[in-house]
């Protein structure tokens, strides 16, 4: 949705994939729309709920729980005036685009500096509106090694994307036509618009109402055929937790692949022909201008609270073999288990060829591999694409001597 919210010309209906009565009439799948469950009768195997026509009750033998996430807003005044938007749904999207079409927007802050924030902040300097980030913590990415954050917020000053970091918000109020964004000590912020990128939280109210047991963050725990508590209920999706390969503990990481996987996951298991699903490393890679940023696995404290001893390496190269035009730096750290030799996880910023790269690392945490075996893999050169060593295998080389 940033991409298209930056570019007036597209409609946010371009992003539809499939239409209800695509669902309707060519897949025989009785849709409905306007209908809201409220509750699950687990023991007569009902859902209760209201429609258009008042409530409903619709029996199951197989039931899957789909609800994805939700915004979560700061519980502050002022978080539900009109302007301050969020962005998950595709009604978000659109409220976005017809905000920005009726109104002169000079000016945004964007509350949060996570992938969504990220991409938004580009979106709309892409319009020319001044983009002010705000957060109450210090860091921009915690999550992120030092000198690869640091990479990130030399790109946004570059764009001219201002960064306020340990931002104590206490507010948002509307005055003469545009917000005041308020912070501790009453500095204030004008702006047009007010993104909200806070980050999500699973949609488990329902579930947790039916006595369905929960994992971290209060998403709905499930195996890996996608069994809630109660065998004939399954959940997929942004609601639902997984395995994490590394720590082999449960984690809510709501991402896309792995929501698209339990889906069909879920409807293999209910036809009869199960699929255990082997788990996530939390692969993720976001563009923030001309900068790719990309993680796989643990950071070295997600690692030491797992139970791991980490050490970590970071290291800076260059993205294409020496003297190769067109050629710019990649940043590479690496986090090893020092009792085991495991290679634990990996984050990159660059230009290029970060996208790709972090999967071979991502493809070695799903196979277990230490850092030793992973510093042997045989990786493709070709000037235009990397030196003889990959950055990759630069960065795993140097993590053997730390550990």
């Amino acid at each position: 949705m940033p991409y298209n919210i930056s570019d007036p010309r597209r409609a946010i209906d371009d992003l539809v994939v499939r239409q209800a009565d695509v669902f309707r009439k060519k897949m025989d799948i009785a849709l409905l729309t306007r209908h809201r469950a409220t509750g699950i009768d687990r023991q007569g195997r009902k859902v209760v709920g209201e429609g258009p026509r008042g409530s409903f009750e619709i029996s199951y033998d197989a039931l899957l729980i789909a609800t994805g996430a939700t915004p979560v807003s700061p519980e502050q005044p002022g978080f539900d005036l009109p302007g301050v938007l969020t962005l998950k749904r595709l009604e978000d999207g659109r409220r976005i685009k017809s905000w920005l079409a009726s109104r002169s927007v000079r000016a945004a802050v964007i509350v949060g500096m996570g992938y969504i924030g990220m991409e938004m902040a580009e979106a709309l300097r892409a319009l020319d509106i001044e983009v002010t980030m705000v957060k109450p913590r210090p860091g921009l990415l915690p999550w992120l090694a030092p000198d690869l954050a640091a990479a990130v917020q030399e790109c946004l000053t570059h764009n001219a994307v201002a960064v306020r970091t340990q931002f104590q918000l206490e507010g948002i109020n509307a005055q003469n036509d545009r917000l005041r964004v308020t912070a501790q000590g009453g500095e204030t912020l004008a702006a047009d618009l007010v993104l909200v990128a806070t980050g999500v939280r699973p949609n488990s109210d329902l579930a947790a109402k039916a006595g369905l047991v929960l994992g971290p963050s209060r998403s709905i725990a499930i195996d890996g055929r996608t069994r809630t508590s109660d065998p004939a209920i399954r959940a997929a999706g942004d609601c639902a937790d997984a395995f994490h390969v590394v720590t082999g503990q449960r984690a809510w990481i709501p991402l896309a692949l792995r929501a698209n996987r339990a889906g069909w996951a879920a409807a293999d298991d209910v036809c009869g022909k199960p699929v255990d699903l082997q788990g996530v490393v939390g692969s993720a890679v976001f563009k923030v201008f001309d900068l790719a940023v990309a993680r796989t696995g643990l950071t070295a404290a997600e690692a030491a609270d797992a139970g791991f001893e980490p050490a970590e390496v970071t290291i800076h190269t260059s993205s294409r073999a020496h003297g190769h035009p067109g050629a710019s730096t990649i940043h590479v750290h690496l986090v090893g288990d020092k009792k085991s030799g495991r290679l634990l996880g990996a984050q990159m910023v660059g230009r290029e060829g970060v996208a790709q790269r972090i999967n071979a690392a991502a493809v070695a945490l799903h196979a277990r591999m230490t850092v030793e075996h992973f510093g042997q893999t045989d990786l493709a050169y070709a000037p235009p694409f990397g030196p003889t060593w990959d950055p990759l295998l630069v960065a795993a080389n140097q993590l053997i001597k730390a550990l």
